[in-house]
């Protein structure tokens, strides 16, 4: 059974995209079959791995991005998902098993478009066709927006595991705060469509800092969201493993090179290789190996 994995706080501009781009890519290095579903309406994991000539053509025509799936609905989520995404120059795949869902713009269309069957949303109809293809990984993640709207609700709704990207600000606590309080609102609401091959509803089972600048001391940030978490805990309100990683990210220029490139950092070769932010994205893989929850 994959690992389902649900990156999101409620807090914007916490290096999100970064950090589940190169944790995939990093993963899929160390032999894990990944497969990376792109749920916020921004596109930037889909543009950064495709590149805008390969994502150009998908975002034009809306065909092969994943709100395909639901209107017109002719396709289906193994049908548009884009294998061995990473190439390079040559058309070679550089980084073998790390699979990309692809999204574009028109997903904003979930929101405020689409109406679909009332007695089976869209997060219901997700989950059936990612079931078809759960058993060719080991790890799924979803790169969710700063919400818990219909398009968050898919990878949040197959999700057994949540990870919150955080800087070391007060906004990233207060945006922890408030998923942890979305969350059990949205498991309420879907509880009646879950079934028991699903396993346990998402909880939150570990905070990842980020995107740490040079110079800025994380203790008391680490601090304070450590109590944030020990309350929430203590009420069960996450898992009763969640934690703050170890492992954490600083920021660097290289990550930057990495988009402008369309390549995660783990394929930057030289570049990258003195840089510690590369070691930063290892260190969280290997983490989240370790992190095997109890289902």
């Amino acid at each position: 059974m994959a690992r389902k994995l649900a990156f999101i706080n409620y807090k914007g501009g916490v290096g999100k995209t970064s950090l589940i781009v190169n944790t995939a890519a990093c993963l899929a290095r160390m032999g894990q079959r990944v497969l990376l579903c792109d749920f916020d309406t921004q596109s930037n994991a889909s543009i950064w791995l495709l590149k805008l000539d390969r994502w150009n053509p998908i975002n034009t025509t809306g065909q092969g991005a994943v709100f395909s799936i639901f209107d017109p609905g002719q396709q289906r989520v193994r049908d548009i998902i884009l294998r061995d995404v990473v190439t390079d120059k040559a058309g070679g795949c550089p980084l073998p098993g790390l699979d990309l869902l692809p999204t574009s713009f028109n997903l904003v269309d979930l929101e405020s478009e689409y109406t679909g069957d009332p007695h089976r949303p869209a997060y219901v109809i997700f989950q059936e066709q990612l079931a078809e293809v759960e058993a060719n990984y080991d790890f799924i993640l979803f790169d969710c927006p700063p919400n818990i709207l219909r398009a968050s609700q898919c990878g949040i709704f197959c999700a057994n595991e949540i990870y919150v990207p955080a800087n070391p600000d007060a906004l990233s606590l207060i945006g922890f705060t408030l998923l942890v309080e979305k969350l059990s609102r949205f498991h309420q609401l879907s509880a009646s469509f879950r079934k028991a091959v699903m396993g346990p509803p998402a909880q939150v089972h570990g905070i990842i800092f980020n995107a740490i600048k040079t110079g800025v001391d994380i203790e008391v940030p680490k601090m304070r969201m450590q109590l944030r978490l020990n309350q929430f805990r203590a009420a069960k309100r996450t898992a009763k493993e969640a934690r703050i990683f170890d492992a954490f990210v600083r920021d660097a220029m290289v990550v930057r090179r990495a988009v402008a490139l369309g390549l995660p950092v783990n394929l930057l070769g030289q570049e990258a290789a003195g840089d510690n932010v590369l070691r930063d994205y290892e260190r969280v893989a290997e983490e989240l190996l370790r992190q095997v929850p109890a289902l």
